[in-house]
């Protein structure tokens, strides 16, 4: 990547960046045409933009010209940034899930998260690619592959998943393709693509950032994360991006610091006051064995920076909560208990939600999830409506997702609230009864994020989640991270401690933190890319 000028924005964070640009070496424009050339040079490769925002370098000239005259809004000021394709932009761009079915719908305004973007100054780069749908349309499909954006790939491995749904979101900041990324997440979609591309990834508690205007997929569920090359660049974004919103009133709920979440940065001398569970047959058996080695030498060294660790800190009931075969949002139903399966709340939840929000868009004719079942069949060349090989390899379930849910016809009977309590209820006492292990108050659950189950069982719960750089898997080049999780309205402390380890992880010289991408695989096309690494 080559300077910006006479500006590093190679690995630059958004202090860097601050700093030049107050300096008067480096300015918002020139952030936007370099980011601009970065993501010419690399998107045959990754396609992890979407869609260029056509207003991005009008927004950066007025974000100057703002900075000359002397306001500054914030820490994101000038700051170039993308968001995933199910979050809506009231401009010239589009937002539609990565499908053809909603080019041209009109939204009726911002998503609250990037007008609060707007208002701190940040500048709207363009549209992430993501998995069509935020995988809700399929159950066997192609991470990261849409219908409008084709298949985005990590910069690490083209061969392999980039990890979803908010693929684009967690390759392009990886990659040096933009500064920061909003994603959404209902189970994994920000902490997967976050550690298969050796970044920082924030998933908040359900209700601390606003949905209004996102599309959405489970009410209950649904979060707005936040995604940094840095724990500062992720927290940046998200002190911008939190707050109650009258559109959701899951954020009337939120209790948050005051003075926002920056204050809680910290140093690897705060590692001296912590003290970590690992809930290792909940989640760490299912890691294999160079993810653990690698892992447990990082925990070595938290150790050895004075933390205190204590194992075996479980998940209360995790024999009957965590799937033994990987992730699997319909685990209850394998189980022989539909009326303990999170797939059986989601069903329902999308068939409502989706058809609430489609109907305030505009200038479109998709109106019901019907309507986008009838649509994906019509176009099945490009949308894969039928399953392989009738439809595309992509969607090789073809839309069972949508099918799944359709069948409900959004009725919330029974099973459906039976699914509810359990799966909320059931997981939130599972994660705060290992948070207070024999009596002791954990600073958090540190997980291998590469095992799906764990964000699983935080999404069931509605409850915050980080994950950090950690390793790299040495046959395929793909990286994972370590995860910490907690309780509700934590995120505080999930920062601490977070940035507390990458502090530890820059000052010690480890090779157990972020990597730079190796292009493996870089003149292959598969589709689907698989979910393994082997």
């Amino acid at each position: 990547m080559p300077p910006c000028g006479t500006f590093q924005l190679h690995e630059a964070t958004i202090q860097d960046m601050q700093i030049a640009m107050d300096n008067g070496s480096l300015t918002s424009t020139q952030l936007v045409l370099c980011y601009l050339e970065r993501a010419y040079q690399t998107q045959t490769y990754l396609s992890s933009i979407l869609e260029f925002n056509p207003d991005a370098l009008s927004i950066a000239q007025a974000r100057d010209h703002e900075r000359k005259h002397g306001k500054i809004r914030g820490p994101l000021h000038g700051i170039p940034f993308i968001v995933k394709d199910n979050i809506a932009a009231k401009d010239k761009m589009e937002t539609t899930a990565g499908s053809w079915a909603l080019v041209g719908s009109i939204v009726p305004r911002d998503a609250h998260v990037v007008s609060k973007l707007r208002d701190a100054g940040a500048v709207l780069f363009g549209k992430a690619s993501l998995s069509e749908w935020a995988d809700m349309r399929s159950n066997n499909y192609s991470e990261g592959y849409s219908a409008r954006g084709g298949q985005c790939r990590s910069a690490y491995n083209l061969t392999v998943s980039p990890g979803g749904s908010s693929s684009g979101s967690g390759v392009a900041v990886s990659a040096n393709v933009i500064a920061f990324a909003l994603g959404t997440e209902t189970d994994g979609s920000v902490i997967s693509p976050a550690e298969r591309n050796s970044i920082v990834g924030i998933k908040p508690t359900v209700g601390l950032t606003s949905r209004a205007g996102v599309i959405p997929e489970s009410e209950h569920q649904d979060t707005v994360g936040t995604f940094g090359r840095t724990v500062g660049d992720a927290v940046y974004a998200l002190d911008a991006i939190y707050g109650v919103d009258p559109l959701d009133n899951y954020t009337s709920a939120q209790q948050t610091p005051t003075g926002g979440y920056t204050q809680f940065l910290s140093t690897k001398d705060a590692l001296k006051n912590a003290t970590f569970g690992l809930p290792w047959n909940s989640f760490w058996v299912y890691a294999d064995d160079e993810q653990q080695a690698q892992l447990l030498e990082l925990i070595d060294s938290i150790e050895a920076a004075g933390a205190t660790i204590v194992n075996n800190t479980e998940i209360t009931n995790y024999e009957t909560l965590v799937s033994p075969d990987g992730w699997n949002w319909d685990y209850g139903s394998t189980r022989g208990f539909a009326n303990e399966s999170e797939y059986t709340v989601v069903k329902v939840d999308f068939y409502n939600n989706i058809n609430k929000y489609l109907s305030e868009l505009s200038n479109t004719n998709i109106r019901t999830i019907d309507d986008l079942v009838a649509y994906n069949l019509a176009n099945d060349g490009t949308e894969g409506g039928n399953p392989w090989p009738l439809g595309i390899p992509a969607f090789y379930s073809g839309q069972d997702g949508f099918l799944a849910s359709q069948e409900t016809r959004g009725v919330m009977d029974e099973t459906y609230f039976q699914a509810l309590q359990f799966c909320q209820s059931s997981t939130r006492q599972g994660i705060d009864e290992a948070l207070r292990h024999n009596g002791i108050t954990l600073s958090g659950l540190l997980v291998p994020p590469d095992v799906g189950q764990t964000y699983q069982i935080a999404a069931q719960a509605g409850y915050p989640m980080i994950t950090v750089p950690a390793g790299v898997r040495t046959i395929s080049g793909m990286p994972f991270g370590l995860a910490i999780m907690q309780t509700a309205w934590a995120e505080g402390e999930l920062i601490r401690w977070a940035s507390a380890i990458e502090d530890l992880q820059m000052a010690s010289g480890t090779e157990r933190k972020r990597s730079l991408p190796a292009w493996r695989g870089y003149l292959e096309r598969n589709i689907p890319v698989p979910f393994s690494d082997f």
